[in-house]
């Protein structure tokens, strides 16, 4: 990391120079000329390559995702297949999703590989993430990538590296790829790619995809009785999705027409991310338009879901992360126990700041719950370390995630949203709504109400400020929150966790993360973790109580809501 200004001015003269292209070179000596931050932020450190490769924002710079920061994170790559598959016919498969230059850089990073000897198989337009997933496995090939920056604003690209497993890289050979990527110097990446060595693909994979998504269902109730708008956001999803719930015979499928043309400019929403309700505005609208029973939305590559289900008023209302996938693998288990599929070697994933809803409804089930660091590339790591012992029915996260099956060795939104249809339909053939159906789930199993804060915090000084407020909770970590005892605390970097009545150590068996977990008496958890990809810090609270009766639930949430604002308001610095 530079220290300097004039230490940033020196790197980025060194982009005014050969081997920088001449459009590139005029862009830096401008940004030279004008100086402060923006100069400063594009130069002042490489952009990181991390354990699942690089995002950011577009445009020059060592800090920017661009053709030459791509190509050298490409170059490290197969160098790194290289020395892993030594005499082998290597092989990798990209993507990308539908982001401004993602196209572009897809062909710079299929260049790079077949430059290195390495066959590429390219997809010929956007498709979704989870079916770069299932093309890596199908292919047999070593490596994929996949050109996206997922739900992150407009400005922002990235790259995401995955193994031959079809799941994202971890150790070790994660690090094993970023200590080639750190060796790397812009004059040793070959950017002439090999014509021979690319293999352009598409329609074959799909009709795979698709025909291995529909054997993830259980078609149950009445397909024609559902009505469903749906909205890519201007994403890969349309590329699958219609076509997937019309196979399976969802006939009643509007679209959002405004949102259905793949464009990386999100004309129609600030953010494409299906976390967030505006980002679904329209789709509800549709939804109230057709009656539809069920609201669907996907972000840009098309592994988050979000959706929306009628309460039972009739009104539309959203559902967060945690109670879609509540409802999923209430779903799954449900119908794997009606078809004598539970044997006692199957096992569902969640992660250490998903509701604890999951697991309490797979103990129900006599299914093993696996809980992981957050990210689906350790919920595909336990897949295929069970691979032949244990059988994965599905596992989710918080934030909007969820897989089904192994055939996708990451978040699908493609066969979730075939499942979510599923569900509506299994429930209206019982004379109730998805909605009656999570509230019911709630009164046997638990009612869990979860928040999630996200401060932002820019820049260089961002990332100190996040760093600082870390080694705060690590040095000083609280004895009380809003005055209930903290009895345990997870310290997922050191690897350990503290019993704090006991004072006790215990080892935590997961690879170390930046993340720390507060467990009070009364159950509830408060989780604070720096975000990997993009410059915040997160912070998830979790609450629980029971439910008596259905007519309860919106006291009780009231109630748990009260909860968790006064836990925020101790926790969060101000």
């Amino acid at each position: 990391m530079i220290s300097n200004t004039s230490e940033v001015v020196q790197q980025a003269q060194k982009w005014c120079e050969a081997p920088f292209d001449a459009q590139t070179r005029e862009e830096t000596r401008k940004l030279i000329e004008r100086g402060g931050e923006a100069l400063e932020d594009a130069f002042y450190k490489d952009l990181e390559f991390g354990t699942g490769g690089m995002r950011g924002i577009m445009g020059v710079g060592t800090n920017r995702v661009n053709a030459y920061t791509l190509g050298m994170a490409t170059q490290g790559l197969a160098n790194y297949l290289h020395k892993k598959f030594k005499g082998e016919e290597i092989s990798a498969a990209i993507a990308y999703d539908c982001r401004n230059n993602s196209d572009t850089f897809a062909r710079v990073v299929a260049d790079v590989l077949t430059a290195n000897g390495i066959k590429v198989y390219l997809f010929e337009s956007l498709r979704p993430t989870p079916e770069l997933s299932f093309a890596v496995r199908y292919l047999n090939c070593q490596s994929g990538i996949v050109l996206t920056a997922s739900h992150n604003p407009k400005e922002y690209n990235g790259y995401k590296v995955y193994w031959k497993d079809g799941a994202q890289v971890v150790p070790p050979h994660d690090n094993g790829i970023i200590e080639e990527v750190r060796k790397v110097q812009i004059e040793e990446v070959k950017f002439s790619g090999r014509e021979e060595l690319l293999e352009i693909i598409g329609e074959e994979i799909d009709h795979l995809f698709v025909s291995e998504a529909l054997e993830q269902g259980f078609f149950e109730g009445d397909k024609s009785a559902i009505s469903v708008a749906f909205t890519s956001l201007h994403g890969t999803s349309i590329t699958l999705i219609p076509k997937l719930l019309k196979s399976a015979g969802f006939k009643n499928v509007h679209i959002v027409k405004e949102q259905e043309i793949p464009d990386g400019n999100f004309p129609t929403v600030e953010s494409p991310n299906p976390e967030e309700s505006a980002a679904l505005k329209m789709a509800m609208e549709l939804a109230e338009k057709t009656n539809s029973d069920l609201v669907i939305g996907t972000d840009p590559d098309a592994d988050r879901i979000g959706i929306a289900v009628r309460n039972r008023e009739g009104n539309l209302v959203l559902l967060n992360g945690n109670q879609t996938a509540t409802l999923l693998t209430y779903y799954l288990l449900e119908m794997w126990k009606k078809d004598d599929l539970l044997s006692g070697n199957e096992f569902i994933c969640q992660t250490i700041v998903t509701t604890d809803l999951l697991k309490d409804i797979a103990d129900h089930f006599g299914v093993t719950t696996y809980t992981t660091l957050t990210g689906f590339k350790w919920i595909a790591e336990v897949i295929r370390k069970q691979e032949g012992s244990r059988k994965f029915i599905g596992g989710g996260e918080e934030s909007f995630g969820f897989m089904i099956g192994d055939f996708v060795r990451d978040k699908d939104s493609v066969t979730s949203a075939l499942i979510i249809c599923e569900i509506a339909a299994w429930a209206k053939a019982k004379g109730a709504t998805i909605y009656e159906l999570l509230l019911d789930i709630y009164q046997k199993h638990g009612l869990y109400q979860e928040d999630l804060v996200s401060l932002v915090r820019k820049g260089k000084s961002g990332s100190e400020e996040i760093a600082s407020m870390m080694e705060g909770f690590r040095k000083r970590p609280p004895h009380f929150i809003a005055g209930i005892d903290v009895m345990q605390i997870d310290d997922y970097q050191s690897g350990q966790s503290l019993k704090v009545k006991s004072n006790t150590i215990e080892e935590i068996n997961l690879p170390s993360s930046n993340v720390i977990q507060f467990t009070l008496r009364d159950g509830s958890k408060i989780t604070a973790r720096p975000s990997g990809t993009e410059p915040k810090i997160k912070f998830y609270f979790s609450v629980k109580t029971k439910l008596g009766s259905v007519s309860q639930y919106d006291e009780k949430v009231s109630a748990l809501k009260d909860q968790i604002a006064v836990l925020k308001a101790e926790i969060i610095p101000s």
